[in-house]
């Protein structure tokens, strides 16, 4: 059985500035978001995932279920099943 999932992608031009940003900053500081040995700065981290939002290589899903928000390679399997 295949279950469906209610989540969504979102273009993240859609978003306010402000709203990507928080977005996008609340994404890179959760916990297990580790980018290696070496401390990467907070503007470094969201300026990385805004340019792979722009690039295409990453998308903004919304879950309308939980009420939250994600941010996704664009080569991940869940997509598939994301409209």
């Amino acid at each position: 059985m295949k279950i469906k999932m209610a989540a969504v992608k979102i273009p993240y031009e859609q978003l306010s500035p402000e709203a990507l940003q928080g977005v996008i900053e609340e994404f890179v500081t959760r916990d297990g978001t580790d980018y290696g040995e070496k401390e990467v700065l907070l503007e470094t981290k969201i300026a990385q995932v805004l340019h792979q939002l722009q690039s295409g290589k990453a998308v903004l899903i919304f879950d309308p279920v939980s009420g939250t928000c994600n941010i996704l390679r664009s080569s991940d399997p869940v997509l598939k099943d994301i409209p």
